[in-house]
């Protein structure tokens, strides 16, 4: 249970090591304080996508795709477009294909360590990043904020907050999710054809798949997706593409559980996906299948959220007001 926090040198870059209990993680402040590596080695579990042979630069040619990275603005905004009760701003359209904008900045900043360390309970590092006239994309996204986040490691497994505090004048919108990459197979030794996926859906959101936007429709659920409800889904070997639900609860060990559920069937492995009340959707993709991992995304809101035409109850949209802070909260452990 000795727990440790520790700046070491990773492939060319400082992180932070985070262990006991266990768990392993490392996590990069400089970029996004993703976390690039997430493993329980004494169950003998690659949690999160990770390759010993993928080096940095890599990565960070595609950042939402390595590791736990967190999203501020995820997912797709129409045009660019994001309307707030008292602005219109128009983002960047880094999506050319939909024309769309994807995804935000957050992930992809240098974050600066404001604490870290370690006792006989957890280990942990807390990040921070002060989004200013500083920031390039502030010329399109005037408002000014400050997102934390924390990573701990204990007999719980690992906990991920992030929060974010309305440092300007204005109403900050607020739709976070992580791009949660989960290694395929995630049991050491085992195979792709055995892993499991359960995820809390209760509604499926419709899409318009030529530029992938929500059409604000909602569907009953079919066999298909009464797979990921009743535990059934194997979530790669085959193209997912964004799979979206509305947000309930599944059962682990007899209790309702907020979160996803993934198990290696072979050794009864599994990986528990806990999230707070706040992510009220999963959006679940795969990269069309074949690249050894996929992705059970948490969100707080629908994609394109600040734009649809419904009330707020229903799209997860919300605002903050000038120096408010909004806190959302996940967690990762393993069972066997």
């Amino acid at each position: 249970m000795s727990f440790y926090a520790k700046k070491v040198m990773h492939k060319g870059i400082e992180v932070v090591e985070l262990g006991g209990a266990g768990y392993y993680a490392i996590v990069a402040p400089s970029m996004g304080s993703n976390v690039l590596r997430f493993r329980d080695n004494d169950k003998g579990m690659e949690i999160f996508r990770y390759s010993d042979t993928v080096s940095i630069p890599e990565i960070m040619n595609a950042q939402e795709i390595w590791g736990l990275p967190t999203l501020y603005l995820p997912n797709r905004h129409d045009n660019g477009i994001l309307r707030t009760s008292d602005a219109v701003y128009r983002l960047p359209v880094n999506e050319e294909r939909f024309k769309n904008h994807l995804h935000g900045f957050l992930h992809k900043r240098a974050h600066k360590i404001k604490e870290m360390g370690a006792d006989n309970n957890r280990a942990f590092v807390v990040t921070e990043y002060k989004y200013d006239e500083n920031d390039y994309f502030f010329n399109c996204f005037p408002i000014k904020f400050t997102a934390k986040i924390t990573i701990e490691i204990s007999a719980d497994g690992l906990k991920h907050t992030l929060s974010l505090t309305n440092n300007s004048k204005v109403m900050m919108p607020i739709s976070v999710a992580t791009h949660t990459t989960i290694n395929a197979p995630f049991a050491d030794g085992g195979i792709q054809q055995d892993i499991r996926l359960q995820v809390p859906c209760e509604e499926k959101l419709v899409f318009d798949k030529k530029r992938w936007l929500p059409t604000g429709k909602k569907a009953k659920l079919k066999d298909y997706d009464m797979q990921y409800k009743n535990g059934t889904m194997c979530p790669v070997l085959k193209d997912i593409c964004n799979d979206m639900y509305t947000a309930g609860t599944v059962k682990l060990d007899g209790k309702d559980f907020h979160g996803c559920v993934m198990t290696d069937t072979a050794s009864g492995k599994k990986i528990c996906y806990e999230v707070d009340d706040n992510y009220k959707f999963w959006i679940i993709w795969n990269h069309e299948g074949f690249m050894n991992y996929f992705c059970p995304e948490p969100m707080t809101a629908q994609v394109n959220a600040a734009n649809l035409d419904m009330p707020a109850e229903q799209s997860g949209y919300r605002e903050i007001k000038p120096k408010e802070t909004y806190t959302a909260v996940q967690r990762f452990f393993t069972t066997i």
